[in-house]
């Protein structure tokens, strides 16, 4: 008889304040108000930032782009992220710097936005075990911890909790003989953002318990997922996290792809989302490739699917490429 294989599963996420994701979030922001004014808008901007300065460049072509007020979407991204005068930089003083061609579109141009601009490889992904919105285990436990952090720091602000963090998680994935599955939860670490004056003491507890409810929600959740006796469970495992945000480390634009996709285990093909409008391929492509692999998991019964497609330039249609059902 075949042993049990064990492969071990990591998966990360951070928090909406991490740079990378701040930089996503302001990218978002552009897009949203383009489509606003023009629902055929054309985005496509990069952003970048370090400290108190904020740089975007790309283009903006819908009406009235040239009245945009970026510097107040910029402003407002921060402040909304939970950015101010205790966890800077203070959104009113950022230093905001533009390369934008601005405008309304070409003559002709709007007709023509269902026609691939660039060439994207796209790949989507689903799974059939409950609980985890069809993502691999290990990422939607991942990406819960984070999304509960974030809401514990906005909930519970006399902990004085930063916008920014990261969580990493290791999962050992057991595969019976039989083709079944199960998990085991090993380790945790969170590294989370707090002020100098924060109540330790009373953070760490937070911070624990919070962690402790979400895994054993998702263990009552998720079948044949259950946590190790020894889970070995870490918080700013460094030591004080005093210096976050943009003035711990610079963000950039389409930095998290994998993290915002399905984490490691899964290849993502190329082509980052943020700042992007949803006529561009790279926002089409991989929303086509996770919806096939959802309707393949659902009509077939299989465990997962793995799906993979491509355009060409001026291409309406994506064509599959592969669909690998196991």
């Amino acid at each position: 008889m075949t042993a049990e294989a064990t492969t071990l599963r990591p998966a990360e996420y951070v928090l909406p304040g991490h740079p990378d994701k701040l930089a996503d979030a302001i990218g978002d922001a552009i897009v949203q108000e383009a489509w606003r004014r023009e629902r055929r808008a054309l985005v496509g901007v990069e952003v970048a930032l370090h400290r108190d300065v904020v740089f975007i460049d790309g283009r903006v072509a819908c009406r009235s782009a040239r009245t945009i007020d970026f510097r107040a979407l910029v402003r407002k991204v921060y402040a909304d992220i939970g950015y101010g005068r205790m966890f800077g930089p203070d959104p009113r003083r950022l230093k905001i710097r533009m390369d934008l061609c601005l405008g309304p579109m070409l003559k002709g141009e709007s007709k023509f936005r269902e026609v691939s601009d660039d060439q994207v490889i796209s790949v989507g992904y689903a799974c059939s075990t409950p609980g985890t919105d069809m993502m691999p285990v290990e990422h939607a436990i991942a990406k819960r911890l984070a999304g509960a952090l974030y809401a514990l720091r906005r909930d519970q602000r006399t902990l004085l909790l930063g916008p920014d963090g990261k969580v990493i998680v290791l999962v050992a994935e057991h595969r019976q003989p039989d083709g079944t599955v199960r998990w085991s939860l090993e380790q945790v670490t969170v590294s989370m953002w707090h002020s100098a004056r924060w109540p330790a003491v009373l953070a760490h507890r937070a911070l624990m318990e919070c962690i402790a409810s979400q895994i054993d929600a998702m263990a009552a959740t998720v079948p044949g997922l259950s946590v190790s006796s020894n889970l070995d469970l870490r918080i700013n495992p460094v030591g004080d996290f005093i210096e976050g945000g943009p003035f711990g480390d610079n963000g950039l634009s389409g930095k998290k792809l994998v993290m915002d996709a399905y984490g490691p285990r899964v290849p993502i093909g190329g082509g980052a989302t943020a700042g992007k409008d949803r006529w561009k391929p790279d926002v089409r492509g991989p929303a086509f490739a996770r919806s096939i692999a959802v309707e393949q998991v659902m009509r077939h019964g299989c465990r997962e699917c793995t799906v993979t497609v491509a355009i060409n330039p001026g291409d309406t249609d994506f064509r599959v490429a592969s669909i690998e059902r196991r």
